[in-house]
């Protein structure tokens, strides 16, 4: 498990980005192609794990902006990212960075 709070949002960020794309690559495939046969249950089931998973996401976001000096402007471009897939993976640097000054002092 990951030390520090802004180190589990960034690796809940990955997981998180990661259900977007197993939603949208695999599970909305298996839905809308024909030939794949047509099911729902995939989507349902990883959306509803891929919901749950956004909530955490922005809640771990929102708890390391109160309690551990998250920026009120990173904590907005987590959220946004969040929104836009693949985003986790790409805001995941500034967060490695904001991390790694932190630790510094």
């Amino acid at each position: 498990m990951p030390a520090t709070p802004i180190a589990r949002l960034r690796l809940l960020g990955l997981i998180e980005g990661t259900s977007t794309l197993v939603l949208f690559c695999i599970a909305m495939p298996i839905k809308y192609v024909e030939a794949l046969g047509n099911h729902e249950e995939p989507v349902r089931i990883v959306g509803s794990i891929h919901g749950g998973l956004f909530l955490l996401y922005v809640a771990a976001a929102l708890y390391c902006t109160l309690r551990h000096a998250l920026p009120v402007k990173l904590l907005l471009l987590t959220v946004a990212a969040a929104v836009v897939p693949l985003g986790p993976f790409v805001i995941d640097h500034k967060l490695k960075r904001h991390e790694q000054q932190a630790a510094q002092g």
